[in-house]
């Protein structure tokens, strides 16, 4: 209610690699929306009720997705590829693990993360520099100064294997995990421009072209780039699950072989360096967004201007090095639906 009176908006959400914030606010209402957010960070409230409240809605959720057979597959593929690694587990917590949460833990967890050298803050909008540092300095100047943190150690996703989730459904889900590259990397920019090309241009992509266009299998199918791995998903007639399955393979396996041509590596540069103002920079909270993506990545400042530089730079020799070096190895794949094969035989 507080919030609304002073037409602000506020969150927070918590993600594997850390908790992230937002407030938006009118420029008139900054003293009203400043004061609940500093609230909100450094005298949280976690009464027995609503903890009682949201645990019930969490675990409802999750006894839901018992019957799921997308959320029983996505455990299952976690387990797969991290092994005993935190990775693997749900983000939501189990209804086990939900049920010890008490008060104080949560009171020790804010506190254990809560801390100011852990802190990357992102601000646009219409406010000065010496009225922000001012505002900063009351947000976060009595929070602690470190952050108590478990050591969580690096992990490689366990590819070349398959994992199944068989049900009965109509249509089948297909994902394939091939291995991906840190953002510092120096083939971080071929392997971006590879992907583009491979799956991740939407509908001038090769994926697109040979799953949907030529043989109408999907509609929507595409390769992203996460943090630890290369990305293809898909959905399709469970009866036509096999023969998808089959073409993404030879669509990567010619990728991870002969690489891109000279035109697509021209058109992917010019779709990568033309939509990133559309895509990243299209609102206040964008850029924000983008803003603070650049600091948690340890990208310089300037990092937006040397982009399309960088992407330009690339050679076709680089892009077919980097799609050589991460698709030649054997995927995970995960296949939710009937056994593969078991309608087309």
């Amino acid at each position: 209610m507080k919030l609304d009176d002073a037409g602000a908006e506020m969150g927070l959400e918590a993600q594997r690699h850390y908790i992230c914030g937002s407030v938006c606010m009118l420029p008139k209402q900054q003293d009203a929306a400043f004061g609940l957010l500093r609230l909100a960070l450094n005298a949280p409230r976690f009464d027995q009720g609503p903890i009682d409240r949201v645990r019930a809605e969490i675990v409802s959720d999750i006894v839901g997705s018992e019957r799921d057979p997308d959320a029983i597959a996505q455990r299952k593929w976690l387990r797969a590829i991290y092994g005993t690694h935190p990775f693997s587990r749900p983000g939501e917590g189990t209804k086990e693990s939900l049920a010890g949460i008490t008060p104080p833990d949560l009171l020790a967890f804010h506190k254990a993360i809560f801390a100011r050298d852990g802190l990357h803050i992102a601000v646009v909008g219409d406010i000065d520099a010496n009225t922000l540092r001012e505002r900063l300095d009351q947000l976060f100047g009595d929070l602690p100064e470190q952050q108590t943190l478990a050591p969580v150690a690096d992990v490689v996703p366990k590819l070349g294997q398959l994992v199944e989730e068989n049900c009965d459904l109509p249509q089948t889900s297909l994902r394939l995990a091939w291995p991906g590259v840190k953002r510092s990397a120096p083939d971080h920019f071929a392997t971006v421009l590879m992907n583009d090309i491979l799956g991740g241009s939407g509908m001038t992509s090769r994926l697109f072209e040979e799953v949907r266009e030529k043989r109408g299998l999907a509609y929507h199918v595409s390769s992203e780039l996460t943090l630890d791995k290369l990305l293809v998903t898909t959905e399709t007639r469970s009866d036509c699950a096999a023969q998808t399955l089959s073409i993404v393979r030879d669509v990567v396996k010619q990728m991870a072989q002969q690489g891109p041509t000279g035109a697509e590596l021209k058109a992917a540069k010019k779709h990568l360096i033309g939509t990133y103002a559309i895509d990243r920079l299209g609102s206040t909270s964008s850029i924000a967004d983008r803003l603070l993506d650049l600091q948690i990545h340890k990208a310089d400042v300037d990092y937006n201007q040397r982009r399309a530089r960088s992407i330009g730079r690339v050679t076709l020799k680089q892009v077919k090095a980097a799609a050589k070096k991460l698709l030649s190895a054997e995927p995970a794949i995960l296949v939710v639906g009937p056994p593969l094969g078991g309608k087309d035989e």
